[in-house]
């Protein structure tokens, strides 16, 4: 593939939706091997793991040696942040917590070079092939693809305003904080985060824009593709990790057991 073509976006084009996880271990063996089991992106957390940029780095340099897209989700919707993720070669970006389209402009200018925003440039990181892709500067603005993150209540009603932004190209509820900000904290499960999970799918269906979203099993995320979200993530490697350790010592010691909840991924 052509080092700019961007592999996310490619893959939301195919008939299947699109299936990841959530990176939450920091390491790039574990990485590796979510890229070798067979899903179609990683989602590489910035937000929630210790990881710096040379983690970050290493854990994208792994992720590319398997199949999978990687996806890095952004500490927060900082120009810096854009700037060293991108330049690192993390071709596609989610940013979270955008509750208005005021907010999704500023995160698609940290996105893009001038004249259609702010992005610092230089010419020599590992998104230009270190200087050898000599039209990296000419391409980087399509090359990105910039994912919004919806949280809260308030990003939920301006859906349709972020989502008409331009350079926005697709959003992603995030169900977690969602049900925090509803009251409902840790239960994706109530009643009124399930209506408002499939209200947002039905909106984004209505109009033609991708939306992604997490959930904790496959299960749950099954329903998800059934209402029509465009691309979807089942827990996370620690989550998997955790769940298969807390079955295993169940197994063989189930009086002393104390099994893993699950949590949200």
């Amino acid at each position: 593939m052509d080092l700019l073509d961007n592999p996310f976006r490619a893959r939301l084009g195919l008939p299947d939706v699109p299936l990841g996880t959530w990176l939450m271990s920091g390491t790039t063996s574990t990485a590796e091997a979510m890229g070798r089991a067979g899903f179609d992106w990683l989602l590489v957390d910035l937000e929630h793991v210790p990881v710096d940029d040379r983690d970050a780095l290493h854990i994208l340099q792994a992720v590319a040696g398997t199949n999978a897209c990687a996806v890095a989700r952004l500490a927060a919707n900082d120009a810096v942040l854009f700037k060293r993720a991108l330049d690192m070669g993390a071709q596609t970006v989610m940013v979270p917590f955008v509750d208005n389209a005021q907010a999704a402009r500023q995160a698609v200018s940290y996105a893009k070079y001038p004249p259609l925003g702010t992005r610092g440039f230089a010419a020599v990181h590992r998104a230009s092939g270190y200087g050898t892709a000599s039209d990296y500067a000419a391409r980087a603005n399509d090359s990105v693809f910039t994912i919004i993150q919806l949280e809260t209540p308030q990003a939920v009603s301006a859906l349709e305003e972020i989502a008409a932004v331009p350079g926005v190209d697709a959003l992603f509820l995030g169900p977690g904080d969602l049900s925090a900000n509803m009251g409902h904290i840790g239960n994706l499960a109530h009643p009124d985060v399930q209506a408002v999970i499939a209200d947002v799918a039905k909106r984004c269906r209505a109009i033609g824009v991708p939306c992604g979203i997490v959930g904790p099993t496959p299960e749950m995320v099954s329903t998800f593709i059934r209402l029509g979200y465009g691309f979807v993530a089942v827990a996370s490697d620690m989550g998997m990790m955790m769940r298969q350790a807390s079955d295993f010592i169940q197994a063989i010691r189930p009086a002393q057991a104390k099994g893993y909840d699950g949590g949200v991924y």
